[in-house]
């Protein structure tokens, strides 16, 4: 396998401790998926809106990964930067807000997640039209589908694409949605 600069800066520095240990669990990774093992990989805590979507859509579409296991959040929140990146609002003082100041995010209809603020309209209510129509439609025809299996219908129809404010590629769920992957989301309720 040909090594990127990234692998042979790791290979050459990451030695030793923890880093070693890294190493290790790369390499055992490799060997895994050379012979023709599948991977699951598990989200939890605010990983979209922390743009793990920048290196995971891409282990997507490399067939690195075969099913994930996640939290509602990570489904939606993937789809919100997708289509209100421009909007969010950073916080990086975020530890030592005030109830008063974490009230006025609130009024300004920023939902705080750690240091990122998700504006309410650009975000939530671009998607919540769109999914609605999904819902409705299959209650009507009597269908059920996965949390993962709705996302997916809206993301191939291509009706978010008017609002994409990132570069598509680094969208974790565009990638799924084009791969087809399978998402186990536990407790969608309670995301």
């Amino acid at each position: 396998m040909t090594r990127g600069p990234i692998s042979k800066f790791m290979e050459k520095h990451y030695l030793h401790f923890n880093a070693a240990a890294m190493m290790d669990a790369a390499k055992a990774y490799e060997v895994h998926l050379a012979e023709g093992g599948k991977m699951m990989i598990t989200l939890a805590g605010a990983m979209s809106t922390g743009e793990l979507g920048i290196s995971l859509a891409e282990m997507i579409r490399n067939d690195k990964v075969q099913i994930i296991s996640c939290t509602g959040a990570n489904l939606e929140e993937d789809l919100m930067n997708l289509v209100a990146h421009s909007h969010y609002k950073r916080v990086p003082n975020y530890r030592d807000l005030t109830p008063k100041e974490e009230w006025d995010l609130l009024e300004k209809g920023l939902n705080r997640v750690t240091d990122t603020c998700i504006p309410e309209e650009e975000a939530f209510r671009r998607l919540q039209k769109h999914i609605y129509e999904l819902w409705k439609d299959a209650d009507t025809k009597g269908e059920r589908y996965f949390p993962h299996e709705y996302m997916y219908k809206m993301i191939l129809s291509g009706v978010l694409e008017q609002y994409y404010e990132i570069d598509p590629k680094n969208s974790w769920m565009i990638a799924a949605a084009e791969k087809n992957l399978p998402i186990i989301v536990p407790g969608w309720e309670d995301s």
